[in-house]
Formats: structure tokens, sequence, C-alpha cells
């Protein structure tokens, strides 16, 4: 009997040394990844994200394209009809369907757990528990996943798989699974870092929009 405890105390030991490992293994990659991409002076990045939620019946197909040039933190972003322009201070949000423009102080905030491709190389920093996932071969390319678990337990998002090129160590995927069944998929498809761009990119002209009659909220 003493016997068995002991082997039980060492399994657990064990157990919990490796979870630490796990962990320190991943912080140490997203480090490196956060580091390696935050180092550039700007990135543009294409990208296809799908839903998927078998419970609701919902599949978008073909994918959302969009995409995003991100400078510091400055961005410009192209998605789901719309477009957002930060500069540092305001948010414009342009929706070119419904011609109307919403400026408001701050950046994107988190919705229904909803992570924003504006978010995807600075969302994980706080907030989250992290392990070594597994490894995937992606049409020759090498690509470490981690796991990351959200610290607050009501929180609307239950796991996050973020997609890691072993090579350049820039983030290639997102997988995000919701409380409510539905699993959120980013997929970097095109990245330039280091391009000529203008600072108009991150400005927004008002007099042009109120020429084409769009409303200016």
């Amino acid at each position: 009997m003493r016997k068995l405890g002991l082997l039980l105390i060492a399994l657990l030991i064990g157990t919990s040394v490796s979870a630490q490992d796990s962990s320190s293994q991943a912080k140490s990659l997203l480090d490196e990844v956060s580091s390696k991409m935050g180092a550039y002076k700007n990135m543009t990045i294409g990208f296809t994200s799908t839903l998927v939620n078998e419970e609701a019946g919902i599949t978008n197909d073909p994918p959302i394209r969009g995409n995003i040039t991100i400078a510091g933190e400055k961005y410009n972003l192209n998605y789901l009809g719309n477009n957002f322009v930060f500069n540092g201070k305001k948010l414009v949000v342009i929706n070119t369907e419904e011609k109307e423009v919403t400026i408001t102080d701050g950046d994107l905030e988190e919705e229904d757990g909803f992570i924003y491709p504006s978010k995807l190389l600075t969302f994980y920093k706080e907030g989250y528990n992290y392990a070594m996932g597994t490894v995937k071969n992606n049409k020759g390319r090498k690509v470490q996943y981690v796991d990351l678990t959200p610290i607050d337990s009501n929180s609307d998002i239950i796991k996050v798989q973020l997609g890691i090129d072993a090579k350049t160590k820039h983030i290639y995927k997102l997988i995000q699974i919701g409380s409510n069944g539905a699993v959120t998929t980013f997929t970097i498809n095109k990245f330039k870092s280091d391009q000529p761009i203008s600072e108009n990119l991150f400005s927004f002209d008002k007099a042009k929009y109120e020429k084409q009659g769009y409303l200016i909220d």
C-alpha cells in the first residue's frame, strides 16, 4: 500500500512538472512570435475566416476574405463588409453598404468572446493559460499549435488554438471554440512586412465621405 501511495505521488508530481514545462515552452514560443512580428515596422496580412456551428446549422462557405495592414498600434482592416481604420486614438468604422461612418474613442473591444483580426497578434498576452499543442503538417509547412484556455471560467471562449509556422515563427492559423458551440477559424494566406505604405492609410478624410452622402456619427 505504501509503495502504491508513493507511486501515485510520483505520478502526480510528474504530471504537474510536465504541465509546467508545457506552459513554459508555450509562453516562450509566444514571446518569440511576439518579438519577431513586433519588430516589423508594418505588416500587411491577407486572411480567410470560417464559422461553423453544427448545433445551429451554420457554415459559411466559401470562406470570408479580409486583409489588414498594421503599423504599431495603427491599423486598417477590411472585414465583413466594413473598413476599420484606427489611428492609435480613434476608431473609424466605414460601412460602405449602408453608407454609414461611426467614430469612437479607443480600439475595438472584444464582444461575445470574438477575437478580431486586429487583435490577432496581441490577444493572448493577458487572460489565458498556455500549453503546447499538437504539431501538424500543412502542405509541407510545419505548424506548431499552442492551446490557450481563458483564466475566466465565465468566458464566452472555451479554447483557442494558435497555429505557429515553426520555420518563420509567424502566426499561421487561429481556431477559436466558443461556449455556444461555434468554431471560428482565421487562416493567414498572405504576409508581407516592412512595405512602403502611406500614413493616409490610417487617417479618415471626413470631407470625402460627406460628399459621397455618408451618414457620419
